[in-house]
C-alpha cells in the first residue's frame, strides 16, 4: 500500500501505522488484558511452532522472550490501536505481530523495521489468525479478569456482609414490602439476604469463567484451520492453562467458536445478573440509612465526605450511589455486547473489539466498585437500635400478630384507626381493652415474630 512514516521509537510497524490513522475513534486503545492476553498467545505459539519444527528454535526463542515481555505488560505504550477498529481485531493483531518482532530485532542487534531475523506474519503469526486469535485472546483476558479480580472481590463483600448479619441477629426492626410497613425482622435477616446475593453473584462469575473455558485457537481464517498444522492448537492451550492458571481446551467446533460469541454474550449476562443484585443491595442500604433524623436512619453508614456544598453537615451515602451508576453502566455494557453477539455473520463476528471493551470493562467496573463499597461502607454500618425499636412499635403492621385471636375485621380496625389517631397499636389495644395486657403484650412481642 506504499510508504508508511513510523515514529522512529515506536516498536510497532506499517499495518499498526495505518490503523492508527484510519482509526482515531475514541482515544482509547483495546484493554491491556488483551494486550496482555495476545503475548501470550504469541509465546504459547512460539513454543508450538518449535516443538512442531514449523519455525527454527533460534527464532521461537527470540520470539517467546519479546512475547513474555508483552504479556508481562512490558511495552503495553506500543499498543496504540483504537478500541473501534477492525472488527476482527486484525490491527492489533498486527500491532502485537510488528511489536514482537521489532523487539525481537532489538535483541539481535538489527535495526527496527528491518525485519529480521524475526517476520511479524511468517513467524510471529504462523499457524494463527487474527480470527481465531483475537476471540481467544477475549477469553484469556475475561477469564483472568473474573478469576483474579472479581471473584475475590465479591468473596471479601459476602463476607463482610454475612459478618454484619451476624452482629446485627439481635436488632428487631419492622420489614417493608411494598414500601409500606410489614411484620418485623431482624436486621440480621435482612442482611443475610444481602450476603445470599452477593454468594449467588460468586457462583455466577464461576459460571461466567467456565463457559469460556472453550479457545478459537487452530481455526485460522474460517475455522477450517488452513495453514496450522496438526497438534499446534493443543500444544499451544496447554501452555496457555499453564501459565495461566485456567483450564482452558480447544473448542469442539472452531466454526462456532469463531462465528458466534455467545459465551461472550452469556459472560456479559452474569455481569449483569450480577450487577442487578449489587445495585438492590446498595439501594437498600441507602435507603435504611436515609435521614439520619427525618427518613428511615435504621442504620448509619460511615461518614466518607461532605455531602453537600451549601448544607453545613449533611452527609450522602456516597459509596452506595456511586455502586449502582456502576450497575447502571453494566446494564448498559450488556446491551451492547449482545447486540455484538447478535452480528456474528457467515464464519466471523465482526464486533469483537467493542464486545471485549464494554465485557472487561463491566468486569473492572464491578470488581472497583464492589472493593470500595465493602472498604468504605459495609463493614463499617452500624444499627441504630433506638430507632428500629420506635418504628416497630409506631407500625399499624404489628396488628398482624393479633388477626388470629381477634379476627381479621376488628384487627384492620384497629389499624385503620392507628392510622387515623396517630396512636400505636398497643395504645389502641389498652384502651379499648381488646385483650388481657399479659396476652396482649405476648402477641405484640416483635420477638416472637421474627
Amino acid at each position: 500500500m506504499g510508504e508508511m512514516e513510523v515514529p522512529v521509537e515506536a516498536l510497532w510497524g506499517a499495518s499498526t501505522q495505518r490503523a492508527v490513522l484510519n482509526f482515531p475513534i475514541s482515544g482509547r486503545g483495546v484493554d491491556p488484558g488483551i494486550v496482555h492476553a495476545y503475548g501470550l498467545i504469541k509465546w504459547a505459539s512460539a513454543e508450538a511452532n518449535r516443538e512442531l519444527g514449523i519455525v527454527p528454535q533460534d527464532l521461537t526463542s527470540l520470539i517467546g522472550t519479546a512475547a513474555e515481555e508483552v504479556f508481562l505488560g512490558k511495552h503495553d505504550e506500543h499498543f496504540v490501536v483504537d478500541v473501534f477498529q477492525t472488527g476482527s481485531g486484525t490491527s492489533t493483531n498486527m500491532n502485537a505481530n510488528e511489536v514482537i518482532s521489532n523487539r525481537c530485532s532489538q535483541l539481535a542487534g538489527e535495526e527496527i523495521g528491518s525485519r529480521k531475523p524475526v517476520h511479524p506474519n511468517d513467524h510471529v503469526n504462523q499457524s494463527q489468525s487474527s480470527n481465531d486469535t483475537f476471540p481467544t485472546a477475549i477469553h484469556i483476558a475475561v477469564s483472568l479478569a473474573l478469576a483474579n479480580e472479581l471473584i475475590p472481590a465479591l468473596q471479601s463483600l459476602r463476607d463482610s456482609l454475612e459478618e454484619r448479619a451476624s452482629a446485627f441477629h439481635g436488632v428487631l426492626k419492622i420489614g417493608r414490602t411494598h414500601l409500606m410497613d410489614a411484620t418485623p425482622v431482624r436486621l440480621g435477616q435482612e442482611f443475610s439476604g444481602y450476603a445470599r446475593q452477593v454468594d449467588l453473584a460468586v457462583v455466577r462469575a464461576n459460571k461466567a469463567l467456565k463457559a469460556l473455558s472453550e479457545l478459537p485457537l487452530g481455526g485460522t481464517a474460517v475455522g477450517t484451520g488452513l495453514n496450522c498444522p496438526e497438534g499446534f492448537a493443543g500444544l499451544a492451550i496447554a501452555f496457555i492453562s499453564k501459565h495461566t492458571g485456567v483450564e482452558f481446551e480447544e473448542a469442539q467446533n472452531h466454526f462456532e467458536a469463531q462465528a458466534g460469541k455467545d459465551a461472550v454474550v452469556e459472560v456479559s449476562g452474569q455481569m449483569k445478573t450480577i450487577a442487578t443484585s449489587l445495585f438492590k443491595v446498595a439501594n437498600d442500604i441507602r435507603l435504611l440509612s436515609s435521614g439520619p433524623r427525618c427518613g428511615i436512619g435504621e442504620i448509619s453508614l460511615p461518614a466518607t465526605q461532605p455531602g453537600s456544598s451549601i448544607m453545613p453537615g449533611k452527609v450522602n451515602p456516597v459509596m452506595s450511589e456511586s455502586l449502582m451508576q456502576v450497575c447502571a453502566q453494566v446494564f448498559g455494557n450488556d446491551a451492547a455486547v449482545t447486540w455484538g453477539g447478535a452480528n456474528g455473520n457467515f464464519e466471523l463476528n465482526v464486533m469483537m473489539p467493542m464486545m471485549a471493551r464494554n465485557i472487561l470493562e463491566s468486569i473492572t467496573l464491578l470488581t472497583n466498585a464492589a472493593t470500595q463499597f465493602r472498604e468504605k461502607c459495609v463493614v463499617g454500618i452500624e444499627a441504630n437500635r433506638d430507632r428500629c425499636e420506635e418504628l416497630i412499635e409506631w407500625s399499624m403492621s404489628m396488628v398482624t400478630s393479633l388477626a388470629p385471636k381477634i379476627g381479621y375485621e376488628t384487627a384492620a380496625k384497629i389499624a385503620k384507626e392507628a392510622v387515623q389517631t396517630g396512636k400505636t397499636v398497643r395504645q389502641i389495644c389498652e384502651e379499648k381493652e381488646i385483650l388481657p395486657v399479659k396476652e396482649l403484650d405476648s402477641a405484640l412481642d416483635p420477638e416472637s415474630m421474627v
